[in-house]
């Protein structure tokens, strides 16, 4: 026999690959019913409820086992958590429902990994103990472990329940004029009936479509799209900024020369006076006449 420790450590292994290997299965058969579901669904919509009420049963088996293979993963789930306790040469008290109902329920599944587990846990706690749980002599194994193994055909009113809630998932009328239409927040493997009436605004008169106005996304558009930022707590309302035109301000060297001008630095103020007067008659359209300009000369020789 191998030593407790290393015995555990497998244990502990297997019972990873079985969780694993239970979740895909179950999500295998939960794909599968989905078909069956809708198949079921154009049984009865077209009338045929004796073979629908026959199939139905496979999908009320196929539920049972996923929820059987639920609860199985379940208790791996518990002896993974409680690996410490498997030190002990005896089975601990707070294991025992759990193991006994791998070692009774793993033979009945087509789960390889499940198997495997089963196998180190009978050679872990021995054969008279696997012999106990595998006849569930003691009343060990869980009771809902036992009830979702027997192989008893489904109660009638199960069928007609689970044939009610098909129809009335997928919308379809059965018994006629009994069924209401499913209520909105289904997914797409699950729809509603698809016979809601959609609530029509009214149409709009001839004076208001005159005074309606083209919407402002005509016309040619900008192959660049700036999309908003979106608020945050520091900013519950972003805007947009976009750069403008850059301001442009003088230099050092162009404020020196505003400051002083080389040609009116040793004028007096009279004479620029005089400049700047002759200048705005010449702009203003008017030409000095002679008297004038000698003035102006004689002022210019002081």
């Amino acid at each position: 026999m191998a030593p407790s420790s290393s015995l555990v450590s497998k244990i502990k292994v297997q019972l990873k690959l079985a969780i694993s290997r239970l979740r895909m299965v179950q999500q295998k058969d939960t794909a599968i019913t989905k078909q069956q579901r809708r198949a079921m669904a154009q049984l009865l919509e077209i009338g045929k409820e004796e073979s629908a009420r026959i199939r139905v049963e496979n999908i009320i088996r196929s539920d049972i086992s996923t929820e059987l293979l639920e609860i199985l993963e379940l208790y791996c789930e518990l002896l993974l958590a409680r690996t410490g306790l498997m030190e002990a040469k005896e089975c601990d008290p707070g294991l025992e429902e759990a193991v006994k109902s791998i070692i009774y329920a793993a033979p009945r599944t087509e789960i390889k990994e499940l198997h495997q587990a089963r196998q180190l846990l009978v050679e872990k706690y021995g054969k008279d103990f696997a012999l106990e749980a595998a006849n569930n002599t003691d009343g060990k194994v869980a009771e809902r472990v036992l009830k979702k193994l027997r192989v008893d055909p489904p109660d009638q009113d199960l069928v007609t329940l689970y044939l009610k809630e098909i129809t009335r998932t997928y919308g379809v009328d059965w018994p006629k004029g009994k069924t209401k239409p499913a209520e909105e927040g289904h997914d797409d493997d699950e729809p509603s009936s698809g016979q809601a009436v959609m609530n029509l605004e009214e149409p709009l008169t001839t004076e208001e479509l005159t005074k309606a106005t083209a919407p402002r996304d005509l016309g040619p558009k900008s192959p660049v799209r700036i999309a908003p930022p979106s608020p945050s707590t520091d900013n519950l309302s972003p805007r947009i900024k976009l750069p403008g035109p850059p301001e442009l301000k003088p230099g050092a060297k162009m404020s020196g020369l505003k400051k002083q001008s080389p040609n009116t630095g040793n004028m007096s103020d009279t004479k620029v006076d005089d400049i700047r007067a002759g200048k705005q008659d010449i702009v203003g359209g008017k030409i000095p006449d002679v008297d004038e300009l000698a003035k102006r000369f004689a002022a210019l020789k002081r």
